[in-house]
């Protein structure tokens, strides 16, 4: 626990926006792997940047080859990779940019945290839940992980044999086995202007 440390900031919140232009926030993409959350919000941070809306994607791929290349997928794991991006998407949301989190996070605890975390900032937090059936998403199987999680090759696969707690009232769902990329982009780009975030 650090100790002796003081918040340093140069601007409010407020007068950062006024300056950049721009509101910040976090979507926070959650779903089973294979669900489609990197390709919408890929696509999705494509379209806002074309618009000269600044967005950055944190990927839960990505970001294990970094700043969380020491944790595993145990449980503790998966709860300190959500919190440390919880706080890093809380950081590009007060410096007026739209932070993509695309990240299974299982674990509504580790959800509900991130969105406390964002509320206590009064920063808008907006949780995407990319919903698609575990069949679909076995089908997909990109990366060919949920062959090796039947086989026994990996451990502590979401959906599998780790739980996958579905959001209860997610601000967004999509189902992207009914929705195209296109369709899911809109849909989400629709609901940042009806709350004023992108005009």
């Amino acid at each position: 626990m650090a100790t002796n440390i003081t918040w340093h900031h140069n601007l409010t919140h407020d007068e950062r926006k006024q300056l950049v232009k721009q509101n910040g926030a976090t979507l926070w993409f959650t779903g089973l792997s294979a669900s489609g959350k990197s390709t919408v919000a890929c696509a999705l941070e494509r379209k806002l940047l074309e618009q000269e809306i600044q967005s950055y994607r944190l990927d839960g791929d990505n970001i294990r080859f970094g700043l969380n290349k020491d944790l595993g997928f145990s449980e503790h794991d998966r709860n300190e990779n959500i919190r440390r991006i919880s706080e890093v998407s809380k950081l590009f949301a007060d410096s007026c940019v739209i932070s993509l989190a695309s990240f299974i996070s299982p674990y509504k605890k580790d959800r509900d945290a991130a969105r406390k975390l964002h509320e206590e900032a009064k920063l808008p937090f907006i949780e995407v839940y990319v919903d698609v059936p575990l069949s679909v998403a076995e089908e997909r199987d990109p990366k060919g992980l949920y062959k090796k999680a039947r086989e026994g090759l990996i451990k502590n696969f979401t959906g599998i044999d780790d739980p996958y707690e579905a959001p209860e009232n997610p601000e967004i769902h999509l189902n992207t086995h009914e929705q195209s990329v296109e369709q899911c982009v809109d849909f989400i780009i629709a609901y940042l202007k009806k709350e004023k975030i992108v005009v």
